[in-house]
């Protein structure tokens, strides 16, 4: 994974290979070719009979994301990390500027427009943040707390900045990724659920106080024997940090939450409290899941989809239309396309020359993980409605073309870990 030894290029340039096409990754250029020429007919059948075809810029921009993806196997990743400090930095300024002056829609400010085109810097900003995590973990060892500072500020300006738009969704990937990313590097799991169990501290803060007697000495115990010394001081500041997140959840739901946003996630635990207005989306898709049975009812042949139950089905409630339309069947092989691509990833971030790709290609996988499960549990009444587009099927160009340019990236760890083997 992390130990066939690092080594050093002084400038950028283009590995040329006369045997490019054997040291091609089939499994990450099939599968999302597979999903996205599904979902350009997924999308053309939720638009049928409404004089838009936005299939054809979801295919457009497929093609020219291949494009990238051939151009960025063939740089070395190393080389790219002497850009990702003014990347960074750059990345935060359009995320202000969209806070500022961005175009807005559907309640949210989250676009520039260019020149007609509309582009969204923080799907951008999720892959420059796995990039800078990756340079800032990069040989680290966890042997105390105060290795957690960087990458933690380093995730917090981007979350903050998105958060705020606000983008839900978005913001919950960074935390996915920077989760992932800290565990691939070495950090202990008993830190993870420590970070990840102040969850668990807010939901009883607001639903039920009194088991917070009970949990936050469980948290102070697991502090104190999983924490490095000094462990009385840490296991004081677990607790207290804790306790400060029972204490301001309340003020954030109420105050700091937009009334969507809290309706979204109260009407997850119970749609049919608004069948016709937050909860519609939920309970129609689970409904056009159902209806499409084994088989489904064929492609451009769902009712549902055809009616626009649905609103918005082409983005992020794509694989509502998959299941009406392909049935279990057609959900099932899709999951496993998914599957298939990840486990490729994780195998790539094993064998990767250094730990800077490694990281690279894990950050990429938590982010295609946690948006993939995170989406399905979505649209069929598993998680509350978050926003979060399904890879390469959710029609989205900025954030198709980033997940191209993702795949770019860890095709170039794949071919330079295939090269190291064979020179073994």
């Amino acid at each position: 994974m992390m130990g066939f030894g690092r080594y050093k290029i002084s400038n950028l340039k283009i590995v040329r290979n006369k045997q490019n096409w054997k040291d091609i990754d089939f499994v990450i250029w099939i599968v999302p070719f597979i999903l996205v020429h599904l979902s350009c007919l997924l999308i053309a059948s939720t638009q049928r009979n409404l004089g838009i075809a936005d299939w054809y810029q979801h295919a457009i921009i497929a093609y020219l994301g291949s494009l990238i993806v051939y151009i960025l196997a063939q740089v070395p990743l190393q080389d790219l990390r002497k850009y990702i400090i003014p990347i960074y930095f750059f990345t935060i300024l359009t995320l202000l500027y969209v806070n500022f002056s961005g175009t807005s829609a559907l309640g949210a400010q989250r676009w520039l427009s260019f020149a007609g085109l509309y582009v969204q810097p923080s799907e951008f900003a999720k892959l420059i943040l796995i990039l800078a995590l990756a340079s800032i973990l990069d040989r680290k060892r966890f042997s105390g707390l105060s290795h957690l500072i960087k990458p933690f500020l380093v995730s917090f300006l981007p979350w903050i900045l998105v958060f705020i738009q606000p983008d839900l969704g978005t913001s919950l990937v960074f935390g996915a990724i920077l989760l992932g990313m800290l565990y691939w590097s070495g950090m202990p799991y008993e830190w993870a659920f420590i970070v990840f169990a102040t969850l668990v501290t807010g939901l009883l803060s607001y639903l039920y106080k009194f088991g917070l007697f009970i949990w936050i000495p469980i948290i102070g115990f697991l502090s104190y024997k999983s924490l490095p010394n000094p462990k009385k001081f840490l296991t004081l500041f677990s607790i207290f940090f804790h306790s400060l997140i029972a204490k301001i959840t309340p003020w954030f739901w109420e105050t700091v939450l937009r009334d969507y946003q809290r309706d979204r996630l109260i009407i997850f635990l119970d749609p049919s409290q608004d069948p016709l207005g937050g909860g519609y989306h939920m309970l129609q898709s689970k409904i056009g899941i159902g209806s499409g049975g084994l088989i489904g009812s064929g492609l451009m042949q769902g009712q549902l989809t055809k009616l626009k139950f649905i609103p918005e089905q082409h983005t992020d409630f794509i694989f509502s239309a998959l299941g009406e339309e392909t049935g279990f069947i057609g959900t099932l092989l899709v999951i496993f396309l998914f599957f298939i691509l990840v486990f490729r990833l994780i195998k790539i971030a094993f064998d990767a020359r250094t730990d800077f790709e490694s990281l690279v290609v894990i950050g990429i996988a938590s982010m295609f993980i946690f948006q993939i499960m995170v989406n399905i549990f979505m649209t069929i009444g598993l998680g509350p409605v978050t926003g979060i587009p399904l890879p390469f099927m959710s029609y989205g160009r900025t954030a198709l073309f980033v997940n191209f340019i993702s795949l770019g990236l860890c095709l170039s760890v794949s071919r330079r870990g295939q090269s190291i083997r064979k020179n073994l």
